[in-house]
């Protein structure tokens, strides 16, 4: 290949229809269920089109099948019981952190903007939203996995591309480390707990790799939580240790994969907030590079991460993998020029070699159903300014005028 190939990080803003049919929860009967796949399949379409009419090379589904990028897991696997508990209102659904501490306003007004899209996803519900209450996820027996739903995704991503001239797909799934909001009733200790997450998970990673699909995993929680626990008291000793045991389970989860056919995504957290207190790249890079993948998606156009490229003079990719740099973000509506994304994907390029990087998203645009991180039209221009930016890239690593 004589270019930078593209890609992003997976999730792509729903139609408003898919939305509220995927906050609805389970549908009440068999055509319920089958108008509901309808709707799925028809919107994974749109953004298999989208996608190629940009002229992406490596695309997805948008995520099109799941309510939410983590908890789509918990209606998967059985073993877990959806249970209504009390809630106040405006609770955010944001780990506590340092970050929330400095800047209270702030977090005050993105709570009151949480609590309004909780509103929305209740009304789609046809909830009164005065009686409405929260759920929790709660693991209470043996887990284990159905995989109806990840062989519907595949079904439909392999629909959509069947006539096209495609480079390559790939399909997003959670980490164990990101199996959020997720309470432990039935295994007596956390690693067994963590561990049978990772068993759960490898089903499905097996099922989309085994469909010739790349498996990419999503692991947002692995960065943000050292900003949590340290605002909770804990040391950073300890955040690499709760790290550590979830990135072993990672690896035991990605057991028997072929490596060149994994990608692993990490950012500091989606969310439009300060970030101020993320931990730097350089104090969590060695646990990223531990896990068994062919491609690392790491955040780098968030202005509060961009700086650090140059990480990458004083660290090595391991052997024959690639780096896929964010080099537009989700984090704003302005719409990068071509010329930035080149500059960035070059100036990492140089570092790794041309042959070793792709260009990326920071994140997704849409990490649940009623998440807008932007517009839907900046979205497909960010993305048409990332394929663009890699052929300037491209003209200027292989020395065409």
């Amino acid at each position: 290949m004589d270019r930078v190939l593209t890609t992003h990080t997976g999730s792509l803003i729903r139609p408003r229809a898919l939305a509220e049919l995927m906050t609805a929860g389970p549908p009440a009967d068999e055509d319920a269920r089958s108008q509901r796949d309808h709707v799925i399949a028809e919107a994974a379409a749109e953004a298999v089109r989208r996608q190629l009419e940009v002229g992406l090379d490596v695309i997805n589904d948008g995520e099109m099948g799941k309510a939410n990028w983590i908890s789509y897991l918990y209606e998967r696997v059985n073993g877990i019981e959806f249970r209504p508990i009390e809630r106040e209102r405006s609770v955010s659904n944001l780990p506590p952190s340092r970050d929330r501490q400095a800047f209270p306003r702030f977090y005050g007004e993105h709570d009151a903007a949480i609590d309004r899209a909780r509103r929305e996803s209740s009304a789609a519900r046809g909830e009164d939203e005065e009686t409405a209450v929260s759920h929790a996820w709660v693991c209470t027996g043996p887990l284990s996995y159905d995989a109806a739903a990840v062989e519907r995704d595949i079904a439909n991503l392999r629909a959509a591309v069947a006539s096209a001239d495609v480079l390559d797909t790939f399909l997003p799934v959670v980490a164990p480390a990101s199996a959020y909001w997720l309470v432990n009733e039935h295994y007596p200790t956390e690693e067994e707990f963590v561990f049978a997450i990772a068993d759960v998970l490898h089903e499905e990673y097996r099922h989309i790799v085994e469909a010739g699909i790349q498996l990419q995993v999503d692991d947002a929680v692995l960065m943000h939580e050292a900003d949590s626990v340290l605002a909770t008291g804990g040391s950073f000793a300890d955040y690499r240790r709760w790290a550590e045991l979830r990135i072993e389970a990672l690896n035991h989860a990605l057991r028997g994969l072929p490596r060149d056919r994994v990608r692993y995504h990490v950012c500091w957290g989606s969310w439009h907030g300060p970030h101020a207190f993320d931990p730097p790249l350089a104090d969590v890079v060695d646990l990223v590079l531990k896990v068994t993948a062919g491609y690392y998606l790491i955040e780098q156009a968030n202005p509060r991460h961009e700086h650090e490229w140059a990480l990458w003079r004083d660290v090595s990719l391991p052997q024959d993998s690639v780096l896929v740099p964010g080099v537009v973000t989700h984090h704003t509506n302005v719409v990068e020029h071509p010329e930035l994304v080149a500059q960035r994907l070059v100036r990492v390029a140089e570092l790794v070699g041309r042959d070793r990087v792709m260009g990326g998203t920071d994140c997704g645009f849409a990490q649940s159903a009623f998440t807008q991180r932007v517009h839907p039209e900046i979205q497909w221009a960010k993305l048409r300014a990332l394929v663009e930016g890699a052929q300037i890239a491209s003209d200027h690593l292989w020395g065409r005028s």
